[in-house]
């Protein structure tokens, strides 16, 4: 098995492993924390219009893909606050809306011939160098972000009403969740894909929640479980010659099944917020 280490499309997967394990710790603590798990669902699946795009267009497709669906997810959160819309049916427009949109526009591509299964289940293995450095692009400007506003979006995140009352952006704050949000989940797309990509931002942060003591603590135990899970469904990918999205995703669903099976050890603290 270690002589696949020597393989540069192995080194490269591994690499992008550990860039989405990053970008899902750290982003699925705060869509877990803020109960957003639907809404992140709803931005992946309108990631489909941007892979569309890319392709009707010429363009690369992850930079497309990653900004396409960080103008729906700001559109979403912008349409449901000015318009007092329900999130839910926003999230449910946007969902359904993305994925007609990519597939009208794929339609409509001349000369269109590409397999979409590595954009809807992922495919970690086949990614190449310049995806893998958009992937690291992004992961730094996630986590850049996130470090720079750590302290309000943590307020945010823990009483949005104190967070008002100190005199935070509650509305700005949540347009650059929404948007840090879609970036994570466009980061992963290339490794687990538009169907898959939601369930490796909540189930390692779901772990993580049982036993962190701070927000920041959660992340940090949320990207190393996303890193685990993943090394485990490649190396089961590898041996029994499975698609490696799908083993990962199963690896992290079983562990969280096995883990409800454990009593609960700790939450999250409330940490003082300054």
């Amino acid at each position: 098995m270690l002589d696949l280490l020597a393989y540069p499309f192995v080194q490269r997967a591994l690499a992008a492993a550990f860039l989405v394990s990053i970008a899902c710790g750290v982003m699925g603590a705060l869509v877990v924390v803020n109960r957003m798990t639907f809404l992140a669902g709803g931005v992946a699946h309108a990631g489909y219009g941007g892979v569309g795009l890319a392709f009707f267009a010429g363009w690369p497709v992850l930079p497309t893909a990653a900004g396409f669906s960080v103008l729906a997810a700001l559109a979403a959160g912008l349409l449901s606050r000015r318009r007092d819309e329900r999130m839910d049916v926003t999230v449910g427009l946007l969902w359904a809306g993305g994925m007609a949109f990519g597939v009208l526009l794929l339609d409509l591509t001349e000369g269109y011939n590409v397999d979409l299964m590595s954009y809807l289940f992922g495919s970690i293995l086949t990614v190449g160098p310049d995806t893998l450095s958009t992937m690291a692009l992004l992961v730094a400007l996630l986590v850049g972000l996130v470090g720079l506003f750590y302290r309000p979006l943590l307020a945010l995140s823990l009483d949005r009403e104190f967070a008002h009352t100190r005199g935070l952006p509650v509305g700005a704050l949540h347009l650059l969740l929404l948007g840090l949000i879609a970036l994570a989940v466009m980061t992963a797309v290339p490794a687990i894909g538009l169907v898959l990509v939601i369930a490796l931002l909540t189930t390692p942060a779901h772990l993580a929640e049982r036993h962190a003591g701070s927000l920041a603590g959660m992340m940090v135990l949320a990207s190393l479980w996303a890193f685990a899970f993943c090394l485990i469904g490649l190396g089961l990918a590898f041996w029994l010659d499975l698609t490696s999205g799908a083993a990962i995703i199963a690896v992290a669903v079983a562990s969280v099944a096995v883990a409800e099976l454990l009593p609960r050890r700790k939450r999250i603290a409330r940490p003082e917020t300054g």
